[in-house]
């Protein structure tokens, strides 16, 4: 037994160990180039996977695997390791830290719901319509983590006034007062001191403080449903109602803040390393951008985002129409508590700040210079410099808006009553320490790994064996091609994190294109749409792990859940890209910016 309680504890460790030395005999055996990329590329793989070691040390391996191997010069590896992406990444941030610094992102997401009601179902949807919206913009973890204390808000509101109801209720009934005590203790019965203080850590996950949260509830119920009186019974029954409205409006949470992250480039991680990956492999292509992408993939998530609600009011709650679209009729108290609490935080904030409206305006200019940068229909601003118009991307109008953080005042000068100016110290927007402690390093470097990777595959030619051993797929059919590779995508992410498992398979699925002779996007957009499909696990993602860390759900509710929204993630994706994504990209065509290898197989189409 002890030597199986020394293996559990050092399993990390034996595993970044033993696999090198496992795989040794790969390199030493075919002593190839291609089986030493190889040889670089399963550890790495496997690391990336296990998270052995912290996923961005395990990005810098190629930094001197390469080298050693002769594949590349360290000068060549470390050029991979910063590129357009990174300069992307940090305008963003710029972005992002403001908006979370003035609190903007609470005002919007609190406006959105208050225009769509309280209603369960329809204040449902405004979390996530909220949610969604800020996950375009900022990480989803960002989102989730924004928009879940006013969903806990909103249900310890509606928690007291429910029991406030059920006291009330007892009295009338009973044609006398009863005990205030009973209503204190019913109060506490829903409320835990432990709530407040996961609110307070909500950026820094605990994943087993939720199982263990409802295991304790569970007990307790059990062992309180033996001998309850009627009114008892009932009042459990409508506890039990109101658990599964917590449950959905949790779920739509986590949910939503993966689904808007689809819809803009900058969205989430996966989407930039894709950008980057097709633009460094594909140089004369340039066909993907703010704009078309958005224009292809706003379909989907708003189609995912409807289905995904629907899904869970059916689940957890019932989908009833009736009750859903009642006109004219009194709120219950649920509602009522609900609508209050929503009012009241929002009245908090106070009138739009100075910087907050600063903010909002730099952040409205950058999202269209992202869409008139080249539109495709019309001549973009980028025309404007015939001469350089290849050397613009969406990085360059980042960084423009990115730096006016940094240069525009926080505050204003104000008068005194006496007619002066009063000076304050000159602050900006956002300050370096601030966009530091926002900037995900992490992800900066690991993006760079996959890119230095994928550079040692093509120099090696790695790819090009790759893509001879994957022609004879073309005999398949292509959009079943297209499936099981979303299928294996979707399967790999509930278990590997996003980042790592797009930047372990694009550099397959790349040459399995090229080498079945169909245009690359046709393959890589489903794929890396895919890739974000983390729906299953409180682990799968950061934003799973945030919502589950309340207590409110367990991880079978997030499994029904999660299933059912893969299901039709995957569906609607494979419907995007065989019918509005081919016009697009003309995705029948085999274009010409791609290697032409030869090939007999036909696509199957």
């Amino acid at each position: 037994m002890k030597i199986l309680t020394y293996l559990l504890v050092y399993r990390r460790f034996l595993l970044i160990v033993l696999t090198p030395l496992l795989l040794l005999p790969l390199p030493l055996i075919i002593k190839t180039k291609e089986a030493e990329c190889a040889y670089t590329l399963f550890v790495i793989a496997i690391f990336w996977l296990t998270e052995a070691l912290p996923l961005a040390v395990s990005a810098l391996l190629p930094a001197f695997m390469f080298p050693l191997f002769g594949i590349m010069g360290s000068k060549q590896v470390a050029s991979a390791y910063f590129k357009d992406f990174h300069l992307l990444l940090i305008g963003v941030i710029c972005l992002a830290t403001s908006i979370e610094k003035w609190n903007l992102h609470k005002r919007v997401a609190l406006k959105m719901v208050m225009l769509v009601g309280v209603n369960p179902a329809w204040l449902t949807l405004g979390f996530m319509v909220s949610c969604a919206f800020l996950s375009m913009w900022l990480s989803n973890t960002s989102a989730a983590a924004m928009v879940m204390p006013i969903v806990e808000a909103v249900a310890q509101q509606i928690i007291r006034a429910e029991a406030e109801a059920d006291e009330l209720e007892m009295s009338c009934s009973n044609g006398s007062v009863n005990p205030a005590l009973e209503l204190d203790e019913n109060i506490g019965e829903y409320e835990n001191p432990d709530w407040k203080e996961k609110e307070k850590r909500v950026n820094g996950y605990n994943n087993n403080v939720g199982s263990t949260v409802c295991t304790v509830e569970k007990e307790n119920e059990k062992g309180n449903e033996q001998n309850l009186p009627p009114a008892e019974a009932e009042r459990k029954s409508r506890k039990d109602k109101y658990s599964g409205i917590f449950k959905v409006m949790c779920l739509c949470v986590a949910y939503s803040a993966t689904i808007g992250g689809l819809t803009t480039i900058t969205g989430t991680s996966t989407n930039l390393i894709f950008t980057e990956h097709f633009n460094s492999r594909y140089p004369d292509c340039q066909c993907i951008n703010f704009g078309n992408w958005f224009i292809l993939s706003i379909p989907i998530a708003v189609i995912i985002l409807l289905l995904s609600w629907i899904w869970l009011q059916w689940l957890f709650l019932g989908f009833d129409f009736k009750n859903m679209f009642k006109c004219g009729k009194k709120k219950t108290a649920r509602e009522e508590a609900s609508s209050q609490v929503i009012q009241e935080e929002y009245k908090k904030l106070g009138p739009i700040s100075y910087p907050e409206t600063v903010t909002l305006v730099l952040f409205i200019l950058m999202t269209l210079l992202w869409f008139t940068r080249d539109p495709g229909f019309i001549p973009g601003w980028s025309s404007l410099f015939p001469k350089y118009k290849s050397y613009i991307t969406d990085s360059t109008a980042a960084l423009v808006i990115g730096l006016l953080f940094f240069i525009i005042p926080a505050k204003t000068l104000s008068r005194t009553s006496n007619g002066e100016n009063t000076v304050f110290g000159y602050t900006p927007l956002i300050t370096w320490k601030e966009f530091q402690s926002c900037m995900p390093w992490e992800i900066a470097i690991l993006v760079g790994g996959g890119f230095a990777l994928a550079d040692g595959c093509e120099v090696s030619k790695l790819s090009e064996w790759v893509a001879s051993k994957l022609t004879p797929l073309g005999s398949l059919p292509l959009w079943l091609i297209i499936l099981i590779s979303c299928l294996i995508v979707t399967s790999v992410t509930e278990v590997a994190s996003n980042p790592a498992t797009i930047t372990i398979f694009l550099p397959i699925l790349s040459p399995l294109a090229e080498a079945i002779h169909v245009n690359p996007l046709f393959i890589l957009i489903p794929a890396t749409l895919c890739t974000s499909f983390a729906f299953l696990l409180p682990v799968a993602n950061p934003a799973n792990a945030i919502v589950f860390s309340y207590g409110h759900l367990t991880i079978m509710d997030m499994v029904k859940a999660g299933l059912g929204i893969n299901i039709i993630g995957v569906a609607v994706v494979m419907l995007g890209i065989m019918t509005w994504i081919v016009p697009i990209f003309d995705l029948y065509t085999y274009p010409s910016w791609v290697p032409n290898i030869p090939s007999t197989n036909g696509t199957g189409l």
